[in-house]
């Protein structure tokens, strides 16, 4: 089965991300869920966003999720939630043995790190809902763009009519949407199978 390295939202490890974890543990596959916040998790993104600058900042998390994978194998598929994903994405363009990349919520371009080119090797799923109030079109459209260039195969799956933005999460009513969360993880499981 697959070994996977899961990155949590701007959030933290709450239930949603816990939740996924365990959907894939229970397919089989070897799950590493990565705290960046060392236990913090929010209920609402104002306070989250502030705790994220006052550990430093996006840069700061990024070196973190370096480290935190240090000691892991180098052949994992890596997999964020929302800000999860940029770590995600650095690691699976970066990191030498990469299997793939789920960005789960969003994604980000490449280009923050000054990867130029992706690898051949590193596949890549993105899923966001439609009308996501942080969804951003260019970033997605930028990964998709430096990942075909690079040979690697590139799926972005957008859900139809979803508002929420971490709508995978039942433990955020307000975001989740059953139905699009069902979809995602049968698409997230067939991707790492």
């Amino acid at each position: 089965m697959t070994e996977i390295v899961l990155f949590h939202s701007v959030l933290g490890v709450r239930a949603g991300v816990r939740d996924i974890a365990a959907r894939l543990a229970a397919s089989g596959h070897t799950v590493h869920v990565i705290d960046l916040f060392d236990g913090a998790s929010f209920d609402g993104y104002e306070p989250a966003f502030a705790h994220v600058q006052s550990l430093g900042g996006d840069e700061a998390l990024i070196t973190k999720a370096a480290a935190a994978v240090a000691d892991l194998p180098a052949e994992v598929v890596y997999a964020g939630l929302s800000m999860g994903a940029a770590s995600a994405v650095h690691l699976a363009a970066t990191r030498p043995g990469a299997r793939g990349l789920i960005g789960l919520h969003g994604a980000v371009s490449p280009h923050w790190f000054g990867v130029s080119s992706w690898p051949d090797t590193v596949p890549v799923q993105v899923h966001e809902g439609e009308y996501d109030p942080f969804r951003e079109p260019d970033e997605i459209a930028a990964l998709g763009a430096s990942v075909r260039a690079g040979g690697a195969r590139f799926e972005h799956f957008v859900y139809p009519d979803v508002r929420g933005h971490l709508f995978s999460d039942a433990s955020l009513p307000n975001e989740y949407d059953g139905d699009a969360a069902e979809l995602m993880l049968s698409r997230l499981l067939e991707f790492v199978k």
